[in-house]
């Protein structure tokens, strides 16, 4: 098993359309969409959740469980604030709607781990302080259908 590191290797992106009901993006929307990694200070959520059941029995007094729904962790954004430009103000502003598409070992053609992750932008929000740090900008999204996980990522055109 070959390790790696999620830094320099991992392509964040805003896709504003997939038309897949899969949820597999083409190289075109890949590539009409925008690739915020390099912007990106801190990564919170991206993931599934299950909410088990218990189902205790008059049998025994070990509960067991069974897998309940499935529900998206709250999941968010950190960004870098630009001094002069406002694209993740404008561009990720309250009410958009579109898909994030996590690119876990890089685009790369053929390569798995593409996730995508319909969302519509909940806040944006600035963050104030005194500290000495960059000023940063968090943009929490809303998972508004399943995800499409691990997906193969498609061919340069």
């Amino acid at each position: 098993m070959a390790r790696f590191n999620r830094k320099t290797l991992t392509r964040i992106m805003f896709l504003p359309t997939v038309a897949s009901t899969a949820l597999l993006p083409t190289r075109a929307e890949i590539t009409g969409g925008t690739d915020y990694t390099d912007q990106i200070n801190a990564v919170d959520g991206w993931s599934i959740e299950n909410q088990p059941i218990e189902t205790p029995d008059m049998g025994s007094t070990f509960v067991s469980k069974i897998d309940g729904d499935d529900s998206a962790a709250d999941s968010s954004l950190t960004f870098y604030e630009d001094d002069t430009l406002d694209d993740v103000e404008s561009d990720l502003a309250k009410g958009t709607e579109g898909f994030i598409a996590i690119f876990s070992k890089g685009d790369v053609a053929a390569a798995k781990g593409l996730d995508v992750f319909p969302v519509k932008v909940a806040s944006t929000s600035k963050a104030y302080t005194a500290d000495n740090e960059a000023a940063k900008i968090t943009v929490q999204f809303v998972i508004v259908d399943r995800p499409a996980l691990n997906q193969t990522v498609p061919a340069m055109t």
